[in-house]
């Protein structure tokens, strides 16, 4: 793969499938991109794990900061890299060495390592480099471009709102005190109303 562009099926495929993300070099400060990017895969029912060795054994939006992807007690689907481009590389390092590996490895917006790329595709794992999962995500739920950002998709066709005017792509999440996301209640009344 050649990480100049993605498909949109392989985006829509990872934030389908992964549940937990462990996001290196997670910002306490509340106006920080690696902060709302954090916030924004919380509220939409993913499991956050905050890594960032100058806040470990605190909490960022009620979740345990850990110092090292090593020190997470459980899986990781995916690691989301809030680190500068030179510093992907000890990350991806690191993350091959956890069992359970993680199966993505995602560097932010302005992040490219294509060597800690091509080391971490060689260990069978799906990269994305230069991209927010945050915007991904709001982009291929069209809640981007309700929000006023121009998702370069035309359409005549209005968007169907749910909720409270906020979308959402229907996964079946569950939010971080265990109950069922509304766009997951939604997607399973309207698999039953379409049978």
């Amino acid at each position: 793969m050649t990480h100049d562009s993605y498909p949109d099926t392989y985006i829509r495929g990872i934030l389908n499938t992964v549940k937990t993300i462990a996001m290196v070099g997670v910002s306490p400060k509340d106006n920080r991109p690696s902060y709302f990017a954090f916030k924004y895969l919380l509220d939409r029912g993913y499991r956050m794990i905050p890594v960032n060795p100058g806040q470990a054994g605190k909490e960022i939006l009620g979740q345990k900061v850990y110092a090292r992807l090593s020190d997470i007690p459980e899986p990781i689907d995916m690691v989301d890299i809030f680190r500068a481009s030179p510093y992907a590389l000890p990350v991806v390092e690191e993350a091959l060495t956890l069992k359970p590996r993680p199966q993505v490895i995602w560097m932010q917006l302005g992040v490219r390592n294509d060597a800690a790329a091509a080391k971490a595709e060689a260990a069978g794992l799906k990269v994305v480099m230069n991209r927010c999962p945050k915007i991904e995500y709001g982009r291929l739920s069209s809640e981007i471009s309700w929000i006023g950002v121009n998702s370069r998709t035309l359409t005549s066709k209005r968007a169907q709102i749910f909720g409270r005017g906020v979308q959402r792509m229907s996964l079946n999440r569950t939010t971080t005190s265990g109950g069922t996301t509304d766009a997951a209640a939604r997607a399973v009344k309207e698999d039953d109303d379409a049978s």
